[in-house]
């Protein structure tokens, strides 16, 4: 059993996420890298915690920050942290998109089935999308306490 002073990520609300259409304006977000193998993240949790440092003292913390992965390549992704304002010494990046955003739960070995399902969706709607993020909800141990394994798939549509 975890103890709940263990617990770093708090419950996902899925309802606001789904089936929804996101228009983002210059929303700020940190950028880092994670390394991959396979796409499979190598060192996913030491780049927040890294850039986590860096937004906490900058006072930049969202109460609930989306955390963002582009996957584009097996052997790294890029890695998207939320922030309510510029933070310095980290690289920043400002998405200004659209998406189409769709919640699927379960555990990652369904992520080429989620992608396939995502894809299939944008298309019912008359869409297409050469970019698709990531949102990985909470960290594999809160997952687990929570019972859940949300991730959302944001399909970038504009």
């Amino acid at each position: 059993m975890v103890d709940a002073n263990d617990i770093c990520c708090p419950r996902f609300d899925p309802e606001p996420w789904d089936e929804q259409v996101l228009e983002w304006e210059n929303k700020p977000f940190v950028k880092d890298r994670v390394r991959s193998f396979l796409h499979i993240p190598l060192n996913f949790g030491t780049v927040v915690t890294r850039n986590m440092g860096k937004i906490k003292p900058a006072g930049a913390k969202q109460d609930q920050p989306i955390i963002l992965a582009d996957e584009n390549s097996l052997w790294g992704a890029d890695v998207y942290i939320s922030v309510t304002k510029d933070v310095p010494s980290a690289t920043l990046a400002h998405l200004s998109e659209s998406f189409q955003s769709k919640v699927f739960e379960g555990p990652f070995s369904e992520i080429r089935t989620w992608c396939k399902q995502m894809k299939e969706y944008v298309g019912a709607k008359g869409l297409s999308s050469d970019n698709t993020y990531f949102y990985y909800t909470t960290c594999l141990k809160c997952a687990k306490e929570h019972g859940k394994n949300y991730v959302v798939i944001l399909a970038q549509t504009g």
